[in-house]
């Protein structure tokens, strides 16, 4: 017994091992190693304000991400993979840009690992994906995947889910288009919708129901503004959005879109 708990003092003792991230570009794929970015001649320390995942200001060692996306042009789909599921849709414009806002891969030192994102939960590491000045360009939180395994260059949604679409015979100003959108940006990264989707977190928000169906208005806006007010779950990972992050207006859209879909299942 008295090995045992020497042995185990021992592995906790030890540095987190290297991780690797996959980038695959079209016909450019490349790993890297933990210890490859944090040696890469533009790596930086940074300084986060305030952090979207932790809540406080941060600091890091990170690399420029527009320096790691060779091949990629502005046009281009990207998806960021992490190890629990989430699937972040991005437009690479905002991550090829060199400023206001500037898409940074946050690096975490195995030799120096982060805090845990809250207790019974690992780090943001080992790579996360964070922004300097993101109000300049309207960020939002689901543009900061944390716990990156993986980034590919993919398809845009439309083409690559048509179960997703509206219907085609909308008007261009319908709200119902905008909050196709705000899916695509808030909620594609954890849910899948007509069993469309890459992510593998949240449930299925058409199949076999519809929240717009099972939910009064006032709740399922209270349960997207801040999920553990109407249900406390402490293994939630559902964020809230606030009138910051989601406009009432564009909340409005959100909410058109999903009960466009009900009516859309296959």
């Amino acid at each position: 017994m008295r090995h045992c708990l020497a042995l185990l003092a021992l592995l906790l003792s030890l540095p987190l091992s290297a991780a690797q991230l996959h980038l695959e570009l079209g016909a450019n794929t490349r790993q890297w190693s933990s210890a490859e970015l944090l040696g890469h001649p533009q790596a930086r320390d940074i300084s986060i304000e305030q952090d979207v995942s932790y809540k406080r200001p941060m600091h890091y060692r990170a690399v420029p991400l527009a320096t790691l996306l060779k091949g990629v042009s502005a046009s281009d789909h990207l998806q960021a993979v992490a190890l629990d599921g989430f699937a972040a849709e991005m437009p690479a414009a905002p991550l090829l840009q060199q400023g206001p806002a500037q898409a940074w891969l946050a690096v975490e030192d195995p030799g120096q690992p982060w805090p845990a994102l809250g207790q019974g939960k690992p780090s943001a590491g080992p790579f996360y994906l964070v922004w300097t000045a993101p109000q300049a360009s309207g960020i939002r939180p689901e543009q900061w995947p944390f716990q990156i395994s993986t980034i590919r260059q993919l398809a845009p949604v439309a083409q690559r889910f048509p179960a997703l679409l509206p219907d085609p015979k909308l008007p261009t100003d319908s709200p119902v288009l905008q909050g196709f959108a705000l899916f695509q940006q808030n909620c594609l990264a954890c849910h899948r919708l007509n069993g469309a989707g890459d992510a593998q977190v949240g449930p299925d928000l058409n199949v076999p129901h519809n929240p717009t169906e099972y939910f009064r208005p006032e709740y399922l806006r209270k349960l997207i503004r801040d999920p553990q007010s109407l249900r406390q779950w402490p293994q939630a990972k559902m964020p809230g959005f606030d009138e910051h992050v989601l406009s009432e207006q564009e909340l409005d859209a959100l909410l058109a879109y999903l009960g466009h879909m009900a009516k859309r299942r296959p």
